[in-house]
């Protein structure tokens, strides 16, 4: 299981968080947790899907936690995000990725959440359906308006 997924979740965790050791850390949890609740799988659903709905868990709560952190310490969230992702050295001599990955940060969480799993994963929205627990139309509606904050910013840079 870990084999087959490790990387595909790695990078749906890692394009949330953006930091290359708490991305390892959240895909660790998520293993954990799914090793834990494996007996507990019913198989409504595909593994992938499954495996999905606990990364995207882990990644949000893991955020949630660190945004939580920075507000004791008052430090700009976003401003940290863009900081760790200019020292990045996969983005080195990628202008472009960069500028997108940019835009992406600005995006609220939940936004970024599907504008990554549909623009990178290119995953289908029924699917997103089903790890997020959200409907078709709302998830659509959500990726028009991301990617109209991401063209925005895009064109403003």
């Amino acid at each position: 299981m870990v084999r087959t997924y490790q990387e595909r979740l790695y990078w749906h965790i890692r394009k949330m968080v953006l930091v290359h050791d708490d991305a390892n850390d959240v895909l660790q949890n998520t293993f954990m947790k799914a090793w834990k609740g494996l007996d507990n799988f019913r198989g409504d659903s595909q593994i992938s899907t499954w495996l999905y709905r606990i990364a995207t868990n882990e990644t949000l709560s893991f955020l949630s936690q660190k945004k939580a952190r920075m507000m004791n310490s008052f430090e700009d969230v976003e401003e940290l995000m863009l900081q760790n992702l200019q020292a990045d050295t996969y983005f080195e001599g990628d202008e472009v990725q960069l500028k997108l990955q940019k835009a992406i940060i600005t995006l609220p969480e939940k936004q970024r959440l599907v504008f990554n799993m549909r623009f990178y994963d290119e995953m289908p929205y029924e699917e997103m359906s089903k790890i997020l627990d959200t409907s078709v139309g709302a998830l659509k509606a959500s990726y028009h308006h991301a990617a109209r904050k991401v063209e925005d910013f895009l064109i403003k840079e």
